[in-house]
């Protein structure tokens, strides 16, 4: 799953980990989405955008662990912003990690949440 505010960015994004082989069983814009989204579908990954409008992405990720404890460490903060912008923020977080956008590949978010990567 995936919850980002840009829709153009969410079709490029679902087209991308398709095409890797990644089944993407629904987007969201919003936490209130997110969280209903999560609670239907029960996805094995969710990516969260750091910056969701007004909302915070770290926010969206703690609620998600929160509500649904089986996604701790399967939650990927994405943004196009640099990780050092958001270092001890990322690293406070209960998410496996963190993705820039132009790095998203279905690879890159399994090494992330794999089992024995250390998350």
């Amino acid at each position: 799953m995936i919850v980002d505010d840009n829709e153009g960015f969410l079709a490029v994004a679902r087209d991308r980990l398709t095409r890797d082989g990644m089944d993407v069983v629904g987007t969201a814009s919003s936490q209130e989405e997110a969280l209903q989204l999560a609670e239907e579908l029960h996805p094995d990954v969710v990516l969260v955008d750091i910056s969701l409008g007004t909302e915070s992405g770290f926010e969206v990720t703690r609620r998600l662990v929160h509500h649904f404890p089986d996604l701790r460490a399967r939650v990927v903060l994405i943004s196009t912003r640099d990780q050092d912008d958001f270092a001890d923020l990322i690293a406070a977080s209960p998410a496996a990690g963190f993705l820039p956008k132009n790095l998203l590949s279905a690879r890159a978010v399994r090494d992330l949440v794999a089992p024995g990567n250390g998350c």
